[in-house]
């Protein structure tokens, strides 16, 4: 029995970039390239393609980074006519995540005003929690002698 292989799923090869140099190197780099985030836009571009159509082929690609470095563009070429002949297949797409955001309600602050209280619900506890009420409440207590600022005279020992 004969079996027919199915092409396998192979990820494009990761872009290479320059590693920046750091004062705390001494401006040398320990290596000069490092495995970066995707391609850039120019890379993707020089290929002829866009970057949802690149996204769509399962290529990551990075937005920010400006460099167009050639080796990257020779390799992508080749992995691209690996899958133009179908020897392998390109994974899944890698489209950004779209998340989803409650917008900003447009609402006026409404502090200690009556519509404020209303609000907050403190016209049903009697204004309890505001700070009118805190501070009637400190006087009425240093009045009876029950807080410790009542207990000794101000300004002395």
């Amino acid at each position: 029995m004969s079996q027919i292989q199915q092409p396998r799923v192979e990820p494009p090869p990761p872009p290479i970039v320059k590693v920046p140099r750091l004062i705390t190197f001494g401006g040398v780099p320990p290596r000069m390239y490092k495995v970066g985030r995707g391609y850039s836009i120019g890379e993707i571009e020089a290929l002829g393609l866009t970057v949802r159509e690149a996204r769509l082929l399962g290529i990551y690609v990075d937005e920010r980074r400006k460099t167009v470095y050639q080796e990257n563009i020779e390799r992508l070429r080749e992995w691209l006519e690996k899958v133009k002949k179908g020897e392998i297949v390109p994974p899944q797409p890698t489209l950004p995540k779209v998340i989803k955001i409650k917008r900003k309600r447009g609402r006026v602050f409404r502090g200690c005003t009556p519509a404020g209280y209303r609000m907050r619900g403190l016209y049903s506890v009697g204004l309890h929690e505001t700070h009118k009420w805190k501070w009637k409440k400190k006087y009425k207590e240093r009045m009876l002698k029950k807080r410790h600022e009542a207990a000794r005279a101000k300004g002395g020992h």
